[in-house]
């Protein structure tokens, strides 16, 4: 199967995804697959929510939306032209260990193993394991060739050629030490940072909260920790985050939000609170669900340095023209395909092994 083969299967898993999101009747020209798979996607979903109630309708729906923009035949050549497509790799087994704190938070690597032409073994999070193997499925049904190019298993991983792992901290000293044989890519606790200045607008701050609700604040891309200049009006930050009030309704986050305030209140620590999101000033960059840390600054330049002595433990840095390479507000949940996770480029990795 030729790049351009597996170019046109992933844009047309794309168009599925699209006409999913859009409840596209499936009967129409644009359609690829009959009315069934749409369906039966439907009750994948709410099965998802069953067995992880934090894969609410409405997040899920996040996370497929995503990747119906990402994947097109114009996104996917744009992501793939810098490297060399002429040379095809010799095709090897590629296991993943993925994570499951949001709704197909190892598509990308799914995507980026097969689009390499390799085979991808697929270790599944407990907390994720409904979701994946039906778009796996579906883009079988639409290039049977990545049959037997596509393994799941909950078991110990058979052999393989290299691998790609997701986990924390502890975690990740493990699968250094398991993995240490192979060619492999290691992933570790990262978070999302703001930059506040105080000149943005209310539909900059807008854009923050949904950087930091989205996913509940369970992403490595998700804002946990936000910069303010000093003397920052508080209430400007808290006005924009009104619109997110109704996560309180969710009975996970409202478990996080009492049990947080409780522990800081019990601490006898300063905390601003607005009725559903806590604020603390904090050093740590990682905060609780339900909290977001943060920390006053005088001079941006310092900060500047401060964060880059940091950087292995930032996923992203949201602002206003602030640092290179920053993120615009509202975007950090919207990663395009050449955003790697951790800086680390995977395709780079995978055309090399």
């Amino acid at each position: 199967m030729h790049l351009n083969q597996r170019i046109t299967a992933f844009s047309k898993l794309g168009t599925f995804l699209k006409n999913f999101q859009e409840n596209t009747d499936s009967t129409e020209k644009e359609s690829i697959l009959d009315k069934q798979w749409y369906t039966d996607f439907k009750e994948c979903i709410e099965k998802a929510h069953i067995h992880n109630a934090w894969f609410t309708k409405t997040m899920v729906h996040l996370a497929l939306k995503g990747w119906a923009e990402n994947l097109t035949e114009n996104a996917l050549h744009q992501w793939l032209e810098k490297y060399d497509g002429d040379k095809e790799p010799s095709s090897k087994n590629v296991a993943v260990v993925m994570a499951g704190n949001l709704p197909l938070v190892g598509f990308h690597d799914f995507l980026s193993i097969l689009i390499c032409g390799h085979k991808v073994i697929a270790k599944l999070s407990s907390n994720d394991k409904l979701l994946l193997p039906y778009l796996a499925k579906v883009l079988i049904a639409i290039e049977p060739l990545f049959e037997d190019k596509i393994k799941f298993t909950e078991e110990k991983l058979p052999s393989f050629d290299a691998v790609i792992a997701t986990g924390s901290n502890n975690t990740a000293r493990y699968f250094e030490y398991y993995f240490k044989e192979k060619p492999h890519i290691i992933r570790k606790n990262r978070n999302g940072i703001a930059v506040l200045t105080g000149q943005e607008s209310r539909e900059e701050l807008k854009g923050l909260a949904n950087d930091i609700f989205s996913f509940y604040g369970m992403g490595c891309r998700s804002v946990s920790k936000i910069y303010l200049p000093e003397g920052y009006d508080i209430d400007l930050f808290f006005n924009a985050m009104f619109e997110h009030k109704e996560v309180i309704n969710h009975d996970k986050y409202v478990n996080n939000y009492d049990y947080n305030k409780a522990v800081y209140l019990m601490g006898l620590e300063p905390l601003l609170d607005n009725n559903f999101m806590i604020l603390k000033e904090d050093k740590n960059f990682s905060s609780p669900i339900a909290v977001v840390f943060y920390e006053k600054y005088e001079n941006p330049e310092n900060l500047k340095e401060i964060l880059q002595g940091q950087a292995d433990q930032i996923q992203c840095i949201v602002s206003s023209g602030f640092t290179e390479n920053e993120i615009p507000f509202g975007q950090a949940q919207q990663p395009k395909l050449w955003d790697y996770a951790d800086g680390v480029d995977t395709i780079a990795f995978l055309l090399k092994i």
